[in-house]
C-alpha cells in the first residue's frame, strides 16, 4: 500500500457559537436588579499550516473531516462563555487548496508556517445585558450563537525540491537518487517502478545542501494525462532546477535525441515556463551503454553503479540552485483573501417574492429569536438601521409579498 498521497478531499467545519444568556440579578441586598447574561463564546477556527514535518496528505485519506470546538454559552451574573477549541490542520509545504465545487483556487501554502483561515467559527451570541438601553430597561431575549462556517475542500500536494529529476521510466533516477543522498526509494529492471516521488536531500558540506526530488518516469502523452502525467508533473513544476536523464542503455532502443524531444515537449506542454528553468541535460547507464552510444552522447556523462561522473553532477547542480536560490530565495506562496462585503441587496424572486442578501441583515435574523415579540422589535429596528425596508421597496415590493431572509420569511408591510 502506498504511504504517499498526493491529493485528497478535505472536510473543515468551525465551531458554532455558544448561545446568550437571558438573567436578572436578583440579589436581595441589591435595591435594583438589571439584566446580567452573559455573552455566548466566539466558535472555534479551523486553519490549515504548512508543515515541513509533515510528507504528504495521508492523513486524510481515510479521514477527511476536521472540526473545532464549539463556543461555550453564556450564564448569569456577566458570565462569558469559553471561546471554542481551535483546529490547527497541519499539511505539507506545497498544498495547493481549492473549492472542491468550483474549483476556484483558495490558498497556496508554499513555505512552513504558512497560514489560512478555512472556516471562520460562529460568532457568540449576546447576553440580555448588551441590549438594555432608555427603551429597553429590562430586555428579555439574547442572541443565539452563529452557526460556524463549513466547507469541503480539494487538497493537491506539489512537491517543493531544489532539483527535480526527469526521465523515461527505468532511466535511472531512483539509482542516482539513492546514490547521492539518504533516500531508498524501490529499485528494480522494469519500467514504473517508482509510483510515488521520493525526496532526498544531497549534503556536500555543512553549509551546502540541496532537495532532489526522484519523478516518477514520463512517457510520451503524459502531459495529457496518460501514463498518470498529471499526477508525476505537476510535482516537477516548483522544482528550481530540471536534471534530465538520459537513458544510453534503453531496453526498446530509443535513441538518446529522441529520448530527449520527448521530455522536452512534455514539459513544455504541461507548462512552458518549465524550459526556463535552468536545467542539465546528463546521460545514464555508461556502465552498460555501447561505446559507440557513449562516444555519440555530447553532453554529460553518469553512471550511478560505478559512481562515473558524479562528483560533477552535484557540483554543476549544486551551482545552479545556488544561483535559482539567489533569483528566487523564498518561493512565494498564496492566500486569496475575499472580503465579504457588509452591504444588503435585494434579488427579485419571480411573482410576489424577494430575498435579503447581506451578512449583516442575515445575521440580526439567525441570532434572533423570531417567535419572542421583543426580539421581533429589536430585529426590526435593525433592518431599519441596515435600510433593508427602503432597499425592498426600490426592489417594488408591495404589502403582501414573501420576503427571506436566511431561513426566515414574513410577508412585507410598508411601515415596517
Amino acid at each position: 500500500m502506498s504511504h504517499f498521497v498526493d491529493e485528497c478531499q478535505l472536510n473543515v467545519r468551525a465551531g458554532d457559537g455558544g448561545a446568550g444568556c437571558v438573567s436578572f440579578r436578583r440579589e436581595g441586598p441589591e435595591a435594583m436588579g438589571g439584566p446580567n447574561g452573559g455573552d455566548g463564546g466566539q466558535g472555534g477556527d479551523v486553519w490549515l499550516i504548512a508543515d515541513r514535518n509533515v510528507a504528504s496528505l495521508l492523513a486524510f485519506r481515510d479521514h477527511p473531516h476536521r472540526i473545532a470546538g464549539n463556543g461555550v454559552h453564556g450564564k448569569g451574573k456577566d458570565l462569558h462563555g469559553k471561546r471554542g477549541e481551535v483546529m490547527e490542520v497541519h499539511v505539507p509545504e506545497g498544498t495547493l487548496i481549492r473549492d472542491m465545487y468550483t474549483d476556484e483556487v483558495l490558498a497556496d501554502l508554499t513555505n512552513h508556517g504558512d497560514r489560512w483561515l478555512a472556516a471562520g467559527g460562529g460568532r457568540g451570541g449576546r447576553g440580555n445585558a448588551r441590549f438594555m438601553a432608555n427603551r429597553r430597561k429590562a430586555p428579555s431575549f439574547a442572541e443565539q450563537g452563529e452557526k460556524g462556517e463549513e466547507r469541503w475542500l480539494k487538497l493537491e500536494l506539489k512537491l517543493i525540491a531544489d532539483v527535480a529529476l526527469v526521465g523515461f521510466p527505468n532511466a535511472g533516477k531512483s539509482t542516482l537518487i539513492s546514490v547521492i543522498s539518504a533516500a531508498k526509494p524501490k529499485i528494480a529492471a522494469y519500467p514504473f517502478t517508482t509510483l510515488e516521488p521520493n525526496l532526498g536531500v544531497v549534503r556536500i558540506d555543512n553549509v551546502t545542501e540541496f532537495v532532489v526530488a526522484d519523478i516518477p518516469g514520463l512517457i510520451e502523452g503524459a502531459a495529457e494525462g496518460k501514463g498518470l502525467g498529471h499526477q508525476f508533473l505537476r510535482h516537477v513544476e516548483r522544482a528550481r532546477v530540471l536534471c534530465i536523464l538520459i537513458d544510453l542503455a534503453p531496453v526498446d532502443d530509443t535513441s538518446p535525441q529522441a529520448q530527449l524531444d520527448v521530455l522536452l515537449r512534455e514539459l513544455e506542454s504541461y507548462d512552458p515556463q518549465l524550459l526556463e528553468r535552468p536545467r542539465v541535460i546528463v546521460g545514464t547507464k555508461t556502465d552498460s551503454a555501447t561505446v559507440e552510444m557513449v562516444d555519440e552522447w555530447d553532453g554529460m556523462l553518469i553512471s550511478a553503479i560505478t559512481n562515473q561522473g558524479l562528483r560533477e553532477l552535484v557540483g554543476r547542480l549544486a551551482s545552479l540552485v545556488h544561483s535559482a536560490r539567489q533569483e528566487l530565495p523564498v518561493l512565494e506562496g498564496r492566500v486569496i483573501l475575499k472580503p465579504e462585503s457588509e452591504g444588503s441587496w435585494v434579488e427579485k424572486l419571480g411573482s410576489g417574492g424577494f430575498r435579503v442578501h447581506g451578512r449583516k441583515a442575515e445575521r440580526t435574523v439567525h441570532l434572533n429569536d423570531v417567535t419572542t415579540p421583543e426580539a421581533m422589535s429589536y430585529i426590526e429596528e435593525r433592518l431599519k438601521k441596515l435600510g433593508v425596508p427602503r432597499l425592498l421597496a426600490r426592489a417594488g415590493a408591495v404589502t403582501g409579498d414573501v420576503v427571506w431572509i436566511g431561513e426566515f420569511s414574513f410577508d412585507y408591510a410598508p411601515e415596517m
